[in-house]
């Protein structure tokens, strides 16, 4: 007989087995921008190159930052001088260009340049791009999340989704890690177990319906393995979420093959195949299908995705669940990879109530949600802060997205918006609890201009503060990187913080006039004098967003900034204002987190091409928020992929 340890060797063996082959079926869905406008724009890039950026990094960065000395934060530009179009340089441009506009390089004590210099050297940003090869970039074969696999559970067999709870938190997305320790493959195991033990009868039991449905009724002996064979060539299909390959099918035959071998029933058989499905990397990752002809695709080294994988990368992304029957079908049909049928499902899709996915998923990473139920708050100064509160602000901003999304509004909306969505909870925050009565959140209109829109949302202004006390700092950041898309630099080493100032010479000081002393230090000005105006003008709304004139101590908030473009405020409203007339920023970096989050990995190189011909679409659309999805679903790198 078989011993429970051999059998597990063996479904470990499986977990080690990965099917990285593809299909090569398919049409481009997106097209690339006019070739002559693009010849021309990488000819300027090369010449913008050659002759001004490469004297500025010669003159200003190589001394520190070349490959023949250890350089600083392992930035090197020596590369970079050979192919500054190479995806692997965009990040490190990116870097070296908020640095510089930041006046933090190079370093106090060398050389300067002008500031004409340094515009010249930003600039440089918006050319490089034009340097890089028509490329959808690296394609990320990835794990499922803790919260798909249990989705994934939960549809293929009917069972609570919770069962996964014993797996690690995880993010999804850009960055996205698909690593499988021990531990996890030991979780998985004892998970797989017990969704077997849910769903199929043991042997002395009468067969479940599910069971029947599954496996069928019993057969005579000469028949078993064809009939085994037939179940995993259907199971496989839901399992793996498209058809399995002639070699998929025979490690699970043997599977079958080695139960029978050591006296295991048919039933046992079936149920140890069916659990080395749920622990092979075709379940527990998203793979691509094998070829379905016998053409060489040795000569293209890129590809667009079969229509089982781009069935998989749509319903993850809008649903984290596995396709449904209706995308499975298109896919079956070979028609899922037209742009109209895609499209099609997009809308379909963000109909359902299951899209409230996209901001369980992206919209809490973007907005910085994730961890707000954990968040810590002073209880004397904060006892609001009660878990009642935190999920009433997690659900408001996860209804107003749903609300842009679903009715299909401007993306404009995020940044002002005369509604919000409130409970009586929740109304105290904003001082409408003589209007707004009872748990159940609902749509309230709204007259304060202070509020409306990201900007004012308890939510948010929560998560961007500390414990006890509010963070312009954090805010400031948020507002930039978040809303605006701006690159911040990380703070200089050795740093203190405003805490660790001396107590008696900030004694009498508020929070602005202490943060405006920290920040005298040359530095940290550079970076803070754009970051603390915008944080400032958000000091009206204390760490959990209620309204307030005056600070802890008694003195009147100042909510007053000037940028560094000369444009001033004087309140939130005006700030937010301010804000919303950068709809272009906030739009383009909309489009790029959710495209980078659809494709689990940073943009880079091309995908800055293809953004910008996607931001020109979604202008023409007025920036709906519909329309933003379905142009990322349809975009040239989450339909395609390298073969390489």
């Amino acid at each position: 007989m078989i011993d429970s340890k051999n059998i597990h060797s063996v479904v470990v063996m499986l977990v080690m087995v990965v099917a990285v082959c593809f299909s090569s079926r398919g049409t481009c869905t997106a097209q690339s921008p006019e070739r002559a406008t693009l010849s021309d724009r990488k000819a300027d890039a090369e010449k913008f190159f050659r002759e001004r950026v490469t004297p500025f990094i010669k003159t200003y960065c190589m001394e520190c930052h070349q490959n023949r000395r250890p350089t600083e934060a392992g930035l090197s530009f020596t590369p970079a001088l050979q192919t500054p179009g190479h995806a692997a340089f965009s990040e490190k441009w990116e870097k070296a260009a908020a640095r510089v506009e930041a006046h933090d390089m190079p370093p106090d004590g060398l050389d300067q340049p002008t500031d004409e210099e340094r515009q010249m050297f930003i600039e440089w940003l918006e050319k490089v791009k034009y340097l890089s090869p028509r490329d959808p970039g690296p394609f990320v074969i990835r794990r499922l999340t803790k919260t798909e696999y249990g989705n994934t559970l939960r549809d293929l067999f009917g069972i609570d989704p919770k069962i996964a709870e014993t797996l690690p938190d995880e993010v999804s997305g850009e960055g996205y890690l698909n690593s499988l320790s021990p531990l996890q493959l030991e979780q998985y195991l004892a998970i797989t177990e017990e969704v077997l033990n849910q769903v199929l009868a043991s042997d002395n039991s009468p067969p479940t319906k599910l069971q029947q449905r599954l496996f069928g009724e019993p057969l005579p002996e000469a028949e078993t393995r064809q009939a085994a064979r037939k179940v995993a060539q259907s199971l496989t299909k839901k399992v793996y979420r498209r058809p399995a390959s002639a070699d998929e099918l025979k490690v699970l035959m043997d599977v079958f093959d080695l139960g029978q071998q050591n006296d295991l029933s048919d039933r046992a058989s079936l149920r140890l195949m069916l659990k080395a499905m749920l622990v092979s990397p075709q379940f527990l990752f998203i793979t691509p299908a094998e070829k379905f002809d016998d053409q060489d695709d040795s000569e293209n080294k890129i590809v667009p995705l079969d229509d089982y994988q781009l069935a998989s990368r749509l319903s993850y992304l809008l649903w984290e669940t596995m396709p449904d029957d209706e995308l499975m079908a298109l896919a079956d049909a070979g028609t899922l990879h037209e742009v109209e049928v895609l499209k099609a499902q997009v809308k379909r899709m963000l109909e359902d109530a299951r899209s409230r996915a996209l901001f369980d998923g992206f919209g809490t990473q973007w907005l910085g949600l994730r961890d707000l139920h954990e968040r810590t708050f002073d209880p004397e100064k904060y006892p609001q802060m009660t878990d009642e509160m935190r999920s009433a602000m997690y659900d408001e901003a996860r209804l107003f997205f749903e609300s842009v999304m679903r009715e299909n509004r401007s993306i404009a909306s995020f940044l002002d918006s005369h509604y919000t969505f409130l409970n009586e909870d929740l109304a105290t925050i904003y001082g409408l609890e003589e209007t707004v009565r009872g748990s159940h959140m609902r749509k309230v209109k709204l007259s304060d201009r202070n509020r409306g829109g990201l900007l004012g949302m308890p939510g948010v202004l929560a998560a961007t503060s500390f414990p006890n006390r509010t963070s312009p700092v954090n805010r400031g950041v948020w507002v930039l990187e978040q809303v605006l898309g701006d690159r911040v630099p990380a703070a200089p080493p050795n740093v203190p913080a405003l805490e660790k100032q001396e107590e008696q010479s900030i004694a009498n000081l508020t929070l602005r006039e202490r943060t405006e002393l920290h920040r005298s230090d040359p530095v940290c000005a550079n970076c803070h004098r754009l970051l603390d105006p915008i944080g400032f003008g958000l000091e009206n709304f204390d760490a959990i967003g209620r309204w307030r004139d005056r600070d802890e101590n008694g003195k009147s908030i100042d909510a007053s900034g000037e940028l560094p473009d000369g444009s001033r405020f004087s309140n939130p409203r005006e700030l937010k204002e301010m804000i919303a007339g950068r709809l272009d920023d906030f739009s383009r970096n909309l489009m790029e987190k959710l495209l980078a989050y659809a494709l689990c990995r940073k943009l880079e190189g091309y995908d800055e091409i293809v953004v910008d011909e996607l931001m020109q679409k979604l202008a023409q659309d007025d920036y709906r928020m519909q329309t933003l999805v379905t142009l990322v679903v349809t975009s040239y790198p989450f339909t395609h992929r390298r073969t390489e």
